[in-house]
């Protein structure tokens, strides 16, 4: 097993060997981003989905908004797992990605705030939204997501794929597969509204998350908003639903800073160390 230090070392070759690419590719949409595939050697990428968690052990988010499984408290699971998501978090991982992206003094997020692993198997799907605008303490603006999928032989046609919509989620979007051993970049900022696709297949589509933060949001001005779920196209009454849903958390977010809810979301390092923190989901 590699440690986090060697994958970094390893993710950044690679991110340098097509930097030119990238770094013209991530701009050209609304919702900025760009992807590489064959990020790390196959053997490794098989390795880290091997040590996914059953999804039974992994907690299940289902709602309207979403049908997923997710994981943040890596010291529960098989090593190689909190390896791999920290090795995001590298210093020349970050510098490599700043000089894609352009966004500068980005912070990765130790928390693992809504970060860390997510499991989608059959029926699985995730709304379109925003992320939530701030860190956990809402110091910092969340400005980048980079989503590393390592399902062995995923396919488009298995679904579970990531959904950009450039034109907001009344509009069509473009899909970006969630194949093996690709890493996918993309801005988050007020207009960054994106999705998964409903998983089609008696499968787990693997993927491990990290968030950046940066002290200066990516638009020209400031804002606050929450995670923002809207419904699809063909969704008109869940939009309604999910739309009166974002305005009552925005409202009371608006009220308590902190909201009125506790994310369990979140590496918690020390697990003495009581869960409270304020959620912005």
């Amino acid at each position: 097993m590699l440690n986090r230090q060697q994958y970094g070392a390893l993710i950044e070759q690679r991110l340098r060997e097509e930097l030119p690419r990238l770094r013209e590719e991530f701009p050209q949409h609304v919702v900025q981003s760009c992807y590489i595939d064959n990020l790390l050697p196959e053997a490794e990428a098989r390795e880290i989905n091997a040590a996914f968690p059953a999804k039974e052990t992994m907690m299940l988010r289902k709602s309207l908004r979403e049908n997923k499984y997710v994981a943040a408290q890596m010291n529960k699971y098989t090593p190689i797992l909190e390896e791999i998501i920290f090795a995001f978090q590298e210093p020349g991982v970050v510098k490599v990605v700043e000089e894609i992206t352009g966004i500068q003094d980005m912070i990765p997020d130790t928390n693992l705030y809504a970060g860390g692993i997510s499991l989608m198997a059959k029926d699985n799907f995730l709304n379109p939204h925003l992320d939530n605008s701030h860190d956990k303490d809402r110091q910092a603006y969340r400005v980048l997501n980079l989503l590393y999928y390592v399902t062995p032989d995923w396919t488009h046609e298995n679904g579970g794929n990531l959904e950009l919509w450039d034109e907001g989620p009344k509009h069509p979007q473009r899909e970006i597969t969630s194949a093996f051993n690709r890493l996918a970049l993309m801005a988050t900022h007020e207009k960054s509204w994106h999705s998964v696709s409903k998983v089609n297949v008696d499968r787990s589509r693997c993927c491990v998350s990290n968030y950046y933060f940066s002290e200066k949001p990516l638009e020209d001005h400031e804002y606050f908003h929450v995670t923002s779920f809207r419904g699809r196209p063909e969704q008109p009454v869940r939009d309604m639903v999910l739309q009166g849903d974002v305005a009552l958390r925005q409202g009371i977010r608006k009220i308590f800073k902190g909201g009125v809810a506790k994310t369990t979301h979140m590496y918690v390092k020390d697990e003495s160390e009581q869960t409270d923190r304020p959620d912005g989901k």
